[in-house]
């Protein structure tokens, strides 16, 4: 794909040393990291937080809706509205994560999916990487799942509903509003 415009030469970073402060496996590791700007500055604490890979979809219905979980979430000591999603476990692709993700959370499965794209939810610190797939004619085959650390309540909603979710930050966090949008616009197309 040709960029819009022409950027500058951009040059990387140089990473002279990397030390690994926090190993939390498998939630998170964090480094502290000594870097060389291409001025030739040297920063000394750049720090770098790698969280596990997660798959995130954006689901319709056979009859059009959009299947949503609401559920609390404890990093921001509230309940709020999101898509179906989940961490990918070891040696998972990101589309059988999606859809054993599906299964569990709602009970649905889909008939149809579309890759959407993958993305670095943090570009400094990377911070996890989003697989994000559109997932049409689902229709559930089950209950959801029960897991005590993560209660959620399924919701249909229409298209109209769902942009004033977005649009008032019932989606709270930002893989959430940025799949549910990304959804939305390409769910006009085929898969």
């Amino acid at each position: 794909m040709k960029p819009l415009t022409t950027p500058p030469q951009i040059r990387s970073w140089n990473t002279l040393a990397s030390e690994l402060m926090i190993s939390a496996a498998p939630w998170l590791h964090l480094y502290r990291e000594k870097v060389e700007l291409p001025s030739g500055k040297i920063i000394d604490d750049f720090y770098r937080i790698v969280t596990p890979d997660f798959a995130v979809m954006g689901v319709q219905t056979e009859l059009g809706e959009y299947l949503m979980v609401r559920g609390y979430k404890h990093g921001l000591k509230k309940v709020i509205l999101s898509p179906p999603a989940g961490l990918l476990n070891a040696g998972e692709e990101p589309l059988q994560a999606a859809q054993r993700e599906l299964l569990e959370e709602t009970g649905y499965v889909a008939t149809s999916w579309r890759r959407l794209g993958t993305f670095v939810v943090d570009g400094n610190r990377q911070c996890g990487t989003m697989h994000l797939f559109l997932a049409r004619g689902a229709k559930q085959v089950r209950p959801p799942a029960e897991d005590e650390m993560e209660v959620l309540q399924v919701e249909l909603v229409d298209r109209a509903r769902l942009l004033r979710a977005l649009e008032a930050g019932e989606i709270g966090n930002l893989a959430g509003a940025g799949s549910v949008a990304l959804a939305l616009l390409l769910s006009e197309t085929t898969c």
